[in-house]
């Protein structure tokens, strides 16, 4: 999709991008090859044609920091085919919501194996620095206004210049709204029962529990509801990128033939 895409370049909207698709450009070399464009002068083109070389080889070395600071926020879920050999899932735990409340769990999934890092035990900024410095794009449920801004705070640096696509936003777009276990219902994601009624009230008092009485069950039940929270972006994410590819993309190469 990241290849289809124009919308990083100087000037190109979603109505220009779409009519591209619609006109056969449904590629960046597709667009380079045309002699001439409708509507983009020769001088226009010749820019994009330099700035889509130019995004071909970034891409081409898995720069994930250059599509990080030019594709815009919105649109960066059109990254994760691209960049999914080392696309981490991030969801954290905290005390409360106050920008203020200590991190005390953060959960992150590399597709295989399950990172669980705890407060007081291994989560530091070393730690979660060398993790996420491996990552070449982070998926989250809300992280754009909650879990990123919170670790940018409590562990600057740590957050690596890479492509983030949030699931809240991006399943919003396709009709799925509400919470991460709402969202879950709706594509029908089963959750172990011990934790499938969880709330994050509850994570708060779990945490408690092994913070003031070292209650070891609590702080493992706090860690499997983590633990579901982040693997499960995997799936939201499939069905996010499936179904806004088909409501772009695939729409416009559609209507093209009709």
């Amino acid at each position: 999709m990241l290849r289809s895409s124009f919308l990083f370049l100087d000037g190109i909207g979603p109505r220009t991008e779409f009519r591209l698709w619609q006109e056969g450009m449904t590629s960046w070399s597709e667009f380079v090859d045309r002699e001439r464009v409708p509507r983009i002068s020769a001088e226009k083109k010749a820019v994009y044609d330099h700035q889509l070389a130019t995004a071909e080889q970034r891409l081409s070395i898995l720069d994930a920091g250059y599509f990080a600071s030019r594709v815009p926020s919105r649109e960066q879920w059109r990254c994760l085919q691209d960049f999914n050999r080392n696309l981490v899932y991030l969801d954290i735990e905290t005390t409360g919501i106050s920008p203020r409340s200590p991190i005390t769990v953060v959960g992150i999934f590399d597709g295989t194996r399950m990172y669980s890092l705890v407060r007081g035990l291994n989560l530091d900024i070393q730690g979660l620095s060398a993790i996420l410095s491996r990552a070449s794009m982070l998926v989250t449920f809300n992280g754009s206004s909650f879990d990123l801004p919170m670790i940018a705070s409590q562990f600057p640096g740590a957050l690596p210049n890479v492509p983030h696509a949030d699931m809240k936003h991006a399943l919003r777009r396709v009709g799925l709204s509400g919470g991460l276990k709402a969202v879950e219902r709706e594509l029908g994601i089963e959750r172990d029962r011990r934790v499938e009624y969880m709330t994050g009230e509850d994570a708060v008092y779990l945490w408690k529990l092994w913070e003031k009485r070292g209650n070891r069950n609590a702080l493992n039940l706090l860690l499997e509801y983590n633990a579901e929270d982040t693997r499960n972006l995997k799936r939201l994410s499939r069905y996010a990128y499936t179904n806004l590819r088909r409501m772009t993309f695939e729409k416009a190469v559609a209507a093209a033939k009709d």
